[in-house]
């Protein structure tokens, strides 16, 4: 199902170039490491406060037995961690001629493609961790109600250069519609 050639995530190509170095080959871009960092800290800080929650209560009140269920939330954790990690190394993204392929899904692979006339509106957003983090996220917005295109946890220079050179290459090829 994969064509083409797969970086090392957030390992990409730095330069504005298609990934079109050779015909019939693609470059991926994965995500940046501190973004499965920023998914595994909110895994823990869910986790182990809703653990303690959990078995405190249990084991004052109702008995030691009891406070066993707070060992569920520890395993959601274990079975957590690698998970995140699954699907991180699973995000990619490249640049092609005509359109962005945006590639993500460890069990349902979904890949989106979008046509660079067809993009309306470039948005880069960074949230509080994610600014703590280092991240922003892009979002391409087009006329079609379900788009599905969103690039989450870039570094902000790499979000800025696809935007811009999405925006560019947007406006260029809209402009015989």
């Amino acid at each position: 199902m994969e064509t083409g050639t797969r970086d090392e995530p957030g390992r990409g190509r730095a330069t504005g170039d298609s990934g079109a170095d050779r015909p019939g080959e693609q470059v991926w871009t994965g995500l940046p490491r501190q973004l499965l960092g920023l998914r595994r800290l909110l895994l823990v800080m869910w986790l182990i406060p809703l653990a303690a929650a959990l078995g405190v209560p249990l084991g004052l009140f109702a008995g030691p037995y009891w406070a066993l269920f707070a060992l569920l939330p520890l395993a959601a954790l274990a079975w957590g961690w690698p998970v995140l990690g699954r699907n991180w190394r699973s995000w990619r993204y490249t640049e092609r001629a005509d359109d962005l392929l945006i590639s993500r899904g460890v069990l349902w692979r979904r890949q989106t493609i979008v046509p660079y006339g067809r993009m309306q509106l470039v948005e880069v957003t960074s949230g509080p961790l994610e600014r703590r983090y280092g991240l922003a996220s892009v979002q391409l917005h087009t006329a079609a109600a379900m788009t599905d295109a969103k690039i989450p946890g870039l570094l902000p220079s790499e979000a800025e250069r696809l935007r811009d050179r999405l925006t560019e290459l947007g406006e260029a090829r809209s402009a015989g519609l």
